[in-house]
Order: C-alpha cells, then sequence, then structure tokens
C-alpha cells in the first residue's frame, strides 16, 4: 500500500514540511519523500528483515575490528542536503558517536537497500525506478563508499565502491561470490547475507 501527502499549494512537500510531517507519525510506519511526493513505504517481509540484520549483524562484527569510529544501524534517517527526496535506507554505516534522542545523520559512509514492492514505484514527473533513484542519489552524497542494492528473492548484490574519488559498479551472484568491502573491514560470501531465510541456496 501506498500512501501520499502533498503539500501546500503546489502540490508537492518540501524537504522540511516533510521531517515535521514525519515526526508526526508513529515511529511503525515508514515513510520516504519520493520527488516531493510522501509516501508510507509498504510493510517489508520477514526475509526482507532477516537480510538486513544479517547485514547489520556482519558489518558491525567487523567494524568492531577494523573501523570502532563507525557503527551500521537499520534505517538510519539521513539528510541528503536540499532537494525533494528524503530516503530512508535499510542499512547504514554511521558515525558511533551520536545523542540519545538523535533520529537523522548527515554523513553516512555505506548505504544498502533490499530491494521490495515499494522500491519499484515511478518516482513522481520521472519514468525512473524509485530504486535507481535511491542508488544514485547514495552515490552523490559525498561521504559515501560502499552502496549496496540486495535482491531479496536470489542471491544477487549490486555493489558501488567509490576507489580514489570514482565509483565502480560489481555484480555478485550465487552462494559463493565473495563481498569484499576493505574499508569496511568484511570479506563474507553472499550467501552469508541470507541466512535463515528461504531463499533458495543455489
Amino acid at each position: 500500500m501506498q500512501i501520499e501527502v502533498h503539500g501546500r499549494g503546489s502540490g508537492r512537500m518540501s524537504a522540511s514540511e516533510f521531517r515535521s510531517f514525519q515526526a508526526r507519525r508513529p515511529d511503525r510506519e515508514r515513510w520516504e519523500l519520493v520527488g516531493g511526493v510522501a509516501m508510507m513505504m509498504t510493510p517489508p517481509t520477514i526475509a526482507h528483515n532477516q537480510i538486513a540484520s544479517n547485514l547489520e549483524r556482519l558489518l558491525n562484527d567487523a567494524l568492531a575490528r577494523h573501523a570502532p569510529a563507525w557503527l551500521a544501524t537499520q534505517w538510519p534517517g539521513l539528510d541528503l542536503g536540499t532537494g525533494d527526496f528524503r530516503p530512508g535506507p535499510d542499512v547504514g554505516v554511521i558515525d558511533a558517536d551520536y545523542d540519545a534522542g538523535q533520529r537523522f545523520v548527515d554523513k553516512a559512509y555505506l548505504l544498502a537497500e533490499i530491494v521490495f514492492d515499494t522500491d519499484e514505484v515511478i518516482v513522481p514527473g520521472t519514468d525512473r525506478r524509485w530504486i535507481e533513484v535511491k542508488r544514485e542519489l547514495y552515490r552523490t552524497h559525498p561521504h559515501c563508499r560502499a552502496v549496496l542494492v540486495i535482491a531479496q528473492d536470489r542471491m544477487e548484490v549490486a555493489l558501488d565502491l567509490k576507489v580514489d574519488g570514482a565509483w565502480t559498479s560489481i555484480l555478485l551472484q550465487g552462494r559463493e561470490a565473495e563481498l569484499l568491502l576493505h574499508e569496511f573491514g568484511l570479506s563474507c560470501r553472499v550467501a552469508d547475507l541470507y541466512e535463515r531465510t528461504p531463499v533458495p541456496r543455489t
């Protein structure tokens, strides 16, 4: 299900209006600003949540050894500066030093999405899927060094890595494909992301 909430007058909602609106919603609701339109995200599947939990755990285990100033967390509130997009990443690596009541950050070093139904919607005013726009937004975030787009129905990860200021893209497929994130201290198999899910083990 998608719920749209339009901004006053122009039919679009500004980023500040969206954050004010979002603050009034129950914590259980997930909202994203998609091309100036506030959309409530479809509740994710159990498999989606398990993949996110697996990635968060794998990253935090690696970060504890390799980069303890960072931590991985699910659904960090990310502010990308100006514009009429406010995505809600499924998993992000952020600074480990944060305030008790903090909801949003303006720096994320890794951003990951596990693709589900709402990611396939077409962004208003474009012919592009929301997941494609999010991937591009994450790559333009100046602090981001890695972007993962993870399928939830098959063992597949689209990985973007920023190396020496330039982005490279790799498609990892199959259980034995190796996910290497040197800057985050992580080395694992793609299959490790899908532990305790019904995704076929082939």
